[in-house]
């Protein structure tokens, strides 16, 4: 029997990229929002060689909805043996500086949401006794800057809360892999300048499988990055405020 791969943010365009790598005799599951509406990304999975694609009924903010929906999964396909949790939101740095309740939607999406459907999905994965979790993190909280400060301080606390879960994972069986991508060139940055050493959807895919395939834990997207952020870390601060996004 194939494997089982649940993507949380079924629209994803790095998302699908790392399911359709995946996708060869496996069921893939789509979670999203106006769930009827993933024509074009069900028929992307089934000409990459998936054996069947379902969707499901998901929205990330409603916190109080997560469980029965990974249940219901579980119950419809039997076990989640790879889950990539890939929602999110760029938000308006902008408009966060002056309006709190958009600062917290940003935040609730990026980091809320994740701690909350990532501690469900421990608790599913750990009664399997095996299973991979996908989380992607962003050099954006590797060290919080001023120009996007309101998303790299969420995906700083992501960062911090996936690293203590993968310990916390360790002997369970499961594991979790943790994604830092830079700038990533697609939808979700569209209309923006492309920052140095960005990265495609594809790539940080391609990045994404290897690194599974490989049982690595976490992964830089490009590589560089790491060595680069080594040093960034220790900038003055009177430099680093004025970085770009």
């Amino acid at each position: 029997m194939g494997e089982t791969v649940l993507v949380l943010g079924g629209r994803s365009e790095i998302g699908l990229a790392v399911a359709r790598r995946l996708a060869p005799e496996s069921t893939v599951v789509l979670a999203a929002r106006r769930s009827a509406d993933l024509d074009a990304e069900e028929k992307s999975l089934l000409d990459a060689g998936a054996t069947a694609v379902d969707r499901v009924e998901f929205d990330a903010d409603d916190l109080a909805s997560h469980r029965a929906v990974l249940l219901d999964v579980v119950r419809r396909h039997h076990r989640l043996d790879t889950v990539v949790v890939a929602f999110g939101v760029l938000g308006d740095q902008a408009r966060a500086e002056l309006d709190p309740d958009h600062a917290v939607e940003i935040v609730h999406t990026d980091y809320v949401a994740h701690v909350a459907v990532l501690t469900q999905l421990a608790a599913v994965m750990r009664t399997q006794g095996k299973g991979t979790l996908v989380v992607f993190s962003s050099v954006a909280g590797a060290r919080v800057r001023r120009a996007n400060y309101v998303y790299g301080s969420a995906k700083a606390g992501l960062d911090g809360f996936a690293s203590g879960l993968s310990d916390a994972l360790r002997g369970s069986g499961v594991r979790l892999l943790l994604v830092r991508p830079g700038f990533v060139v697609g939808r979700m940055t569209e209309g923006m300048t492309p920052a140095p050493f960005s990265s495609t959807p594809d790539q940080v895919a391609d990045a994404t499988v290897r690194a599974l395939r490989s049982g690595r834990g976490e992964v830089w997207v490009p590589a560089v990055l790491r060595p680069i952020f080594a040093v960034l870390r220790h900038a003055p601060r009177a430099l680093w405020r004025r970085m770009p996004r």
